[in-house]
């Protein structure tokens, strides 16, 4: 005969049960973000297709392997127009206000 679980200790497998199952789903959850951003990263966002990595006056840029669409960030787009006046400069400041409206120290 066996004797009926005492209230302390069918708490504490519930407790335990229940961490368990919470430790479970945010490791879903971790690894389902993971796998998202892995799907996503380094790739075109106009067409997909993986990104290479290339240095323009000591700037990254990333540029598509298909279209062969140029992409950078803020910080990255800052620097190119840091690079003293040249042709590339005036026009990628000249595309950046026309673009966004955003004001640009030339």
């Amino acid at each position: 005969m066996t004797k009926p679980p005492r209230r302390n200790e069918a708490e504490y497998f519930a407790h335990r049960e229940a961490e368990l199952l919470r430790q479970r789903r945010e490791a879903t959850q971790r690894a389902a973000a993971d796998a998202e951003h892995r799907s996503h990263h380094m790739k075109c966002p106009k067409c997909g297709y993986d990104l290479v990595t290339g240095e323009w006056h000591g700037v990254q840029i990333d540029q598509c392997t298909h279209c062969h669409g140029l992409w950078l960030d803020a910080a990255q787009a800052k620097r190119i127009l840091a690079q003293p006046p040249g042709t590339f400069t005036g026009i990628f400041g000249t595309l950046l206000r026309g673009v966004t409206g955003a004001k640009v120290d030339e």
